[in-house]
């Protein structure tokens, strides 16, 4: 079974996994940023993107091979309870935007993280190591309304057009879309620029939310609303700086340390992944989205939205929904493979 929202949604309990010592002689990301071996974003023309990445895949790959015998060394209690690795590749290509309505993309580094939450707090989210070998691309906003338009003005998305409830369009994150209509945009983009558009895998969403941390949230145990559009009163009341009661402009807080914004709040973001009550020992490990095994007629949506509680926009929650579902809490954030 999968998570029907309503108004009031159902989502998982809350649970940090602490940072621990680094027992590893690799980079890990406990304490560090991406600003060393992030490099500004660069006007590059498309035909020499594809260089850039492979060269990005080369040197991540070096990384990998020096430091995955440590690595696979481990016990699977010990490497469970590791620090993340973030293999970056210092001085790369760390954004594009690949079409004139394409979203400005944010590469993200390779890596290795212990998604889900800890035993003693967690919901539907049983700890379990994932490693992502290769790079990929996340959109470093949700999609606004101003590119979902441009989707149905070129004739795609189903020429559907979302109700923005009266809170403006541009560059509010679009919602009211449901998995279906977010499949929709992705293929648009991917007949759009020949290249591999999509939505994110669960893990590949934890981890670009996590961004190298442990806690909570991508900036500690705590979420202020001076950090993320989310209900962070008690009783609900507003609208008030505490509780915006609507969206907000994407982009309108701090990035997170691989430079993404609004993984906490705003609008929940749907991902590939089929509904599935807690992980097991079926999930990927690899990053790869879990489609096996389920009711595909149910999906997962992360991060919460604005009409949320601060507990629902954990790095680790999760709820789902019918992919059919369209409400003013849902949006998208997409993937592209490198």
């Amino acid at each position: 079974m999968y998570f029907v929202r309503t108004e009031t949604m159902l989502r998982a309990r809350f649970g940090p996994h602490r940072c621990t010592r680094a027992l590893l002689t690799m980079t890990l990301f406990c304490s560090m940023t991406l600003a060393a071996a992030r490099a500004p974003a660069v006007d590059i023309p498309p035909s020499q993107l594809e260089a850039q990445f492979a060269l990005i895949k080369a040197r991540t790959a070096e990384r990998i091979a020096a430091d995955r015998e440590h690595l696979d060394a481990l016990s699977p209690a010990a490497r469970l309870a590791a620090p993340p690795v973030v293999w970056a590749v210092e001085g790369a290509l760390s954004e594009f935007k690949e079409c004139a309505e394409c979203p400005p993309m944010v590469v993200v580094p390779a890596g290795e993280f212990t998604m889900g939450s800890s035993v003693a707090e967690q919901g539907a989210e049983k700890q379990h190591r994932v490693t992502l070998v290769a790079p990929f691309a996340v959109s470093k906003m949700e999609i606004t309304f101003e590119e979902w338009d441009a989707c149905v003005a070129d004739g795609a998305c189903g020429g559907y057009r979302p109700d923005d409830q009266g809170w403006g369009r541009g560059a509010h994150p679009v919602m009211n879309v449901s998995w279906q209509n977010a499949q929709a945009y992705v293929d648009w983009l991917r007949h759009k620029t020949g290249k591999l558009y999509r939505l994110l895998s669960e893990a590949e969403w934890e981890y670009a939310a996590r961004a190298g941390t442990t806690t909570r949230y991508a900036f500690g145990e705590t979420l202020f609303p001076e950090q993320a559009n989310f209900d962070a009163t008690n009783d609900g009341s507003g609208p008030s700086d505490e509780n915006r009661q609507r969206t907000v402009p994407v982009g309108s807080f701090s990035a997170n340390r691989f430079g993404l914004h609004d993984m906490h709040g705003n609008v929940s973001e749907w991902v590939e992944d089929c509904w599935h009550d807690n992980y097991d020992e079926r999930a990927p490990n690899d990053g790869a989205p879990w489609l096996a095994d389920a009711n595909c007629n149910g999906r997962v949506v992360r991060g919460g939205s604005w009409e949320d509680s601060a507990v629902e926009l954990r790095s680790a929650a999760r709820t789902g929904g019918d992919k059919q579902d369209q409400f003013y809490t849902d949006g998208l954030r997409i993937g592209r493979s490198l």
